[in-house]
């Protein structure tokens, strides 16, 4: 489980309601059915009209994405695992790597593998792999642009939502305590479309577009480690060349306190 996402959305709803203890205000004052109504079911309403099915299928997918941890291999093992077929394919060639292709499960790594035993050129294996990559990247941001125009929406809608509520008060004018009720009850909608807006959808949004980078990066440092072993990079090289797209602090434990050691020796 993502803990950052649970802890992220407990916290802001404890400080709403501490905010709202705190100004006297009592958690009741949010169980309004009209504004949640608008707001809720007005904002799936906007969305589904901004997107086509085809992608709003996803969104339940989209959940367990943001609720889950990326299932994805560590830096070091991947940089560990190039290294190793480095030295493999110095020493007995490309087609040694046959038997080391079964036991990926990575999909794109797979397909990357494959083509350089079947003695692709590097020109075409970056071609594919790099659509492949764009794809993804594609599909990632299709995903997160879904809770990024939620975001957008419920802000407006909270708007809307307040102002038929002030609609409804400012009819009836004869009854000051009722009209002060029912004006705050109108300001719900407001607080329930900001808070909704900008406290979930757009963080969301901001989290699926983080994770998408994290698999792209890791996608490309596959990509680039697939060519060096065909071109038959010695695994001191692969480390050296794979770190760099690691920050320097995760470079520096990976590759050694100075950053220039090798996790392996070089054939």
């Amino acid at each position: 489980m993502d803990i950052s996402t649970v802890v992220g959305l407990i916290v802001a709803i404890a400080s709403l309601l501490i905010g709202m203890f705190f100004k006297g205000v009592t958690p009741d004052a949010l169980l309004n059915p009209a504004a949640i109504f608008i707001i809720i079911f007005g904002t799936v309403a906007a969305v589904v009209i901004a997107f086509p099915m085809s992608e709003l299928k996803r969104v339940p997918k989209l959940f367990g994405v943001l609720f889950k941890d990326n299932k994805l291999e560590s830096d070091a093992e991947i940089i560990k695992m190039f290294s190793s077929w480095a030295d493999l394919a110095r020493r007995e060639g490309l087609l040694a790597l046959e038997s080391k292709s079964t036991e990926v499960t990575d999909s794109f790594l797979k397909n990357g593998l494959t083509l350089a035993i079947d003695g692709q050129n590097a020109d075409y294996i970056r071609d594919v792999l790099t659509e492949e990559i764009d794809a993804l990247e594609d599909r990632h941001a299709g995903g997160a642009s879904i809770f990024s125009q939620a975001g957008t929406y419920a802000p407006t809608l909270g708007v809307l939502g307040a102002v038929i509520g002030l609609i409804a008060a400012l009819k009836d004018m004869n009854d000051i305590d009722k009209l002060g009720a029912a004006i705050s009850a109108a300001f719900v909608a407001t607080l329930m479309g900001i808070f909704t807006g900008y406290v979930i959808w757009h963080p969301f949004a901001n989290k699926l577009r983080r994770k998408s980078k994290q698999e792209v990066r890791q996608k490309t440092m596959m990509l680039e480690g697939i060519l060096s072993v065909l071109e038959g990079d010695s695994p001191r090289v692969i480390e050296q060349k794979l770190a760099s797209y690691l920050s320097m602090s995760d470079r520096r434990k990976i590759l050694g306190g100075s950053g220039e050691d090798g996790l392996g020796k070089e054939a």
